[in-house]
């Protein structure tokens, strides 16, 4: 089977993570890195042996990539999205899959138009810990599941022009990064009936945010998730599941029998926390491998483009929430009404 060619849109954090994973696969050539700054673009290209380029239409026609790996700005994926498409490209993309549904509905037009796959890399799916998890419940072993608690949090994370701390265009830890969890919940769980939250939106955030929200799916489960950027650095995930049958319980931080965090200077401090995995092979090189092979065998994916606008429809809604002070109401069709 011959190699496909990859090129990365995007020199930042997950730019970084992304073009680790393709540099460990046999069957992919990294054609080129994309970025707008010129010097980051270099940077990342002259670490993993490629070229780098300013312009998409450039890329595009020297490097003929198969895919395109989009790694910018959340509210900047639409229209790098439909670029490629147009190109004839296939597309992963980090998520959140947009910042609108709007903009993630045509996004699945556009590629569905062109006759390109879209996949979203929702990456909790492949953490081998949240894949137990959801097999346990699937299999049943859990019995009737009642409540569920989900967390994550990490630093506020730091940014090409700050464009986390522009709720317009990051939409806060719960677009952002609480929407890992509600995807993984669906998962798990089926469809979410409401949705009620609370979170720091409406104050100074100060580069600190943080949110909770409650979830009621449609077979009856109740879910509590929180998300932090108030960390001083690093990153943390929890989850329990209380089932008729038993509990399942995960904490990220409990390997660790003392850890100690101290708040970074400006000039010190890191740019995006991820998760980190002590497995030989990363969740992120797994997932990009799990698409590469969905393009090559036609496989339908672990997570679909349609799962990633239903966790961002979630999202949405939970921002609603926080906004009007109000539960809302999802409808069985994407949308949402308050209560």
């Amino acid at each position: 089977m011959s190699s496909l060619k990859v090129a990365i849109i995007g020199a930042g954090t997950m730019g970084w993570v992304h073009s680790d994973g393709y540099r460990n696969m046999a069957d992919v050539d990294l054609v080129g890195i994309l970025d707008i700054r010129a010097d980051a673009a270099r940077r990342l290209a002259a670490s993993k042996d490629t070229a780098a380029f300013t312009d998409m239409d450039e890329l595009i026609r020297e490097a003929r990539p198969d895919i395109i790996d989009v790694c910018v700005p959340t509210y900047l994926h639409r229209q790098v999205v439909e670029a490629a498409a147009s190109a004839g490209c296939h597309v992963i993309c980090e998520k959140p899959i947009a910042r609108t549904l709007e903009d993630a509905r045509a996004m699945i037009r556009a590629c569905r138009a062109a006759g390109v796959q879209l996949y979203i890399a929702h990456v909790v799916r492949f953490f081998p810990e949240y894949r137990r998890a959801h097999d346990w419940v699937a299999s049943g072993a859990a019995g009737r599941v009642g409540v569920v608690r989900a967390m994550r949090g990490g630093a506020f994370p730091t940014a090409w022009e700050d464009w986390y701390v522009n709720v317009a265009k990051s939409g806060t830890v719960i677009v952002d990064s609480m929407i890992h969890d509600f995807d993984f919940l669906r998962w798990c769980f089926g469809e979410v009936h409401r949705v009620f939250a609370k979170s720091q939106l409406g104050r100074d955030l100060m580069k600190l945010d943080h949110a909770f929200v409650s979830l009621r799916f449609r077979n009856g489960v109740m879910a509590h998730v929180e998300g932090t950027w108030a960390y001083p650095k690093g990153f943390q995930t929890e989850l329990e599941i209380a089932g008729s049958q038993g509990l399942l319980e995960f904490r990220s931080g409990r390997a660790a029998a003392l850890s100690s965090q101290f708040r970074q200077t400006e000039h010190t401090a890191a740019g995006v926390e991820v998760p980190e995995s002590p497995l030989r092979i990363s969740p992120y090189q797994r997932e990009l491998e799990h698409f590469v092979q969905c393009i090559q065998s036609g496989e339908k994916p672990l997570v679909t483009a349609e799962d990633a606008l239903k966790a961002l429809e979630i999202s949405l809604a939970a921002l609603t929430s926080v906004q009007t002070g109000a539960p809302v109401v999802l409808h069985e069709t994407a949308g949402y009404d308050q209560e």
